[in-house]
């Protein structure tokens, strides 16, 4: 009976033994994808602010346009890429100066919620202008943004169907 008593709690501690075994290969395993992960593809800035900068010619557009959904999407886009900025890229100066964008992006929604051109035309310029000025913050200031001339967009078409929604 001595020695059934030994084997039954030799084998109980056997047993006890493996979930650990168990849990150094799982930690393993997490360990190994998190450095896959700290590994994997991240877009950098500069995919980010061409983005950006995309979106800032086509909220003109829409703005001159009076294509006010249009507008308010592309400034949507915008304001995405900005958290992006802030998500992935959170060392970089330049992640940290984009909220003084906020105030000059608060200006143009408000203008596209009020449909009103004249003031989207002022706020957008307000907004190009602290674009610049966060450049020159971050010693980019050979990267100058301008208000678009010409739609580089030729198969997008920036004018609204029916004139009517102009006013909705």
């Amino acid at each position: 009976m001595k020695y059934l008593v030994l084997l039954f709690t030799l084998l109980a501690i056997i047993a006890c033994d493996r979930p650990s075994d168990r849990r150094h290969e799982l930690l393993s395993r997490i360990d190994s994808l998190e450095k896959k992960l700290a590994q994997s593809y991240k877009p950098g800035l500069g995919e980010f602010m061409s983005s950006i900068q995309t979106h800032h010619a086509k909220l003109w557009f829409a703005g001159q346009n009076q294509n006010w959904n249009l507008a308010d999407f592309e400034v949507h886009e915008i304001m995405e890429a900005v958290d992006n900025i802030q998500k992935y890229d959170t060392e970089r100066k330049e992640s940290k100066l984009l909220e003084i964008l906020s105030p000059s992006i608060d200006t143009v929604n408000m203008a596209i919620k009020k449909k009103d051109k004249t003031a989207f035309d002022r706020s957008f310029n307000l907004l190009t202008q602290t674009c610049n000025k966060c450049h020159q913050q971050v010693n980019f200031a050979f990267n100058v943004v301008k208000i678009p001339e010409v739609s580089t967009f030729s198969n997008q078409d920036f004018n609204l169907q029916n004139p009517a929604d102009k006013n909705k």
